[in-house]
């Protein structure tokens, strides 16, 4: 997912907290979906630059590698400028991006496994 185009704000904003609590009808609820939610796109985030960034990793010194670190430092401020995964997360909870489901509340009993 290209996050660069995403139309979350780069820095924090103040937020209706009517607006967060709509969704769920309990703010609590609307907090956590949002930290759940911002875990997963940090791990996203944090393996596309890790990917990104294995394929300058080498082990010898050279004058090759000068060009590789500036690609490198290009690619590590792209991903600095990226919204922080939380504002991320918090537009899709608004948008109604995200799908989540509570097994407490849809009247599904987890079962036991016995191992």
């Amino acid at each position: 997912m290209d996050y660069k185009k995403s139309k979350s704000p780069v820095n924090t904003v103040t937020r209706d907290v009517v607006e967060l609590w709509k969704g769920t009808n309990n703010i609590y609820e609307s907090v956590a979906i949002i930290a759940k939610r911002a875990n997963q796109i940090s791990i996203e985030i944090k393996q596309d630059l890790s990917k990104k960034l294995a394929e300058f990793a080498s082990y010898s010194d050279s004058l090759e590698e000068v060009f590789e670190n500036r690609e490198q430092i290009e690619i590590s401020r792209y991903y600095e400028k990226l919204p922080k995964p939380v504002l991320l997360a918090t537009q899709e909870f608004l948008d109604g991006n995200i799908y989540w489901r509570d097994p407490s509340k849809d009247g599904v009993e987890e079962e036991e496994y016995n191992i």
